[in-house]
């Protein structure tokens, strides 16, 4: 191929690139649709929803879903293109960590010692562990497509935020069916599965985001 072939043919391929931001911006609500779909094909919002929407517990579990997976998506945005600094940004999850300890340490200061236990084990531990990645699967597909639009340089690392952050969406569609509403339950639950899509999101990214 000619030199004068080659630099047309590379400068089509830039125009038919579609930029990671709209790319997210377009297959993100995909995903999300797919798992809104797969909620209400599997699961149903918990009856009592409306009533405990504002106790500590709710605020508390919600409020971690929400801010991890807010936190992770702003993280991964960031590592999208090379020279783009993700670690300012990933202080932001912080945020959700801090607001998971708070419910902790409250729920352990205002609960008797016997309850813990019970509250830690709850009722619906085996079907959060599977519901929970079952929710972020179509998200986290999108997301990792979307990231193929860019260059992140550590594809591995990517990927794991891409799962971290659609880890964060299908808790907090978990969220709304799960009655176990402990922040000890959450801390450990809800984070096998959320490390599950993570660890998901660092092998296929591995792979699929290489360059």
């Amino acid at each position: 191929m000619r030199t004068d072939d080659l630099i047309t043919a590379m400068a089509a391929d830039e125009r038919r690139a579609r930029p990671p931001g709209k790319a997210v911006a377009l297959l993100l609500p995909a995903g999300l649709a797919a798992a809104a779909l797969l909620f209400v094909l599997c699961l149903r919002v918990r009856p009592d929803l409306a009533a405990v929407m504002m106790t500590p517990r709710l605020m508390v579990k919600f409020g971690f879903t929400v801010s991890l997976a807010l936190a992770a998506m702003a993280v991964v945005l960031a590592m999208v293109r090379p020279g783009q600094r993700s670690a300012p940004r990933a202080v932001a999850l912080f945020l959700p960590l801090g607001i998971l300890a708070l419910g902790i340490a409250g729920e352990l200061g205002a609960t008797a010692p016997d309850s813990w236990m019970p509250g830690l084990i709850g009722h619906n531990a085996r079907y959060c562990v599977v519901l929970v990645p079952l929710m972020a699967a179509p998200v986290l597909a999108a997301m990792l497509v979307a990231l193929r639009q860019g260059a992140p340089t550590r594809p591995a690392l990517a990927g794991a935020v891409a799962g971290l952050a659609a880890g964060g969406i299908g808790a907090t569609l978990y969220a709304f069916h799960c009655t176990d509403d402990s922040p000890l339950f959450v801390l450990v639950w809800y984070g096998i599965g959320i490390a599950a899509v993570t660890a998901a999101g660092a092998l296929i990214g591995r792979r699929l985001l290489a360059w």
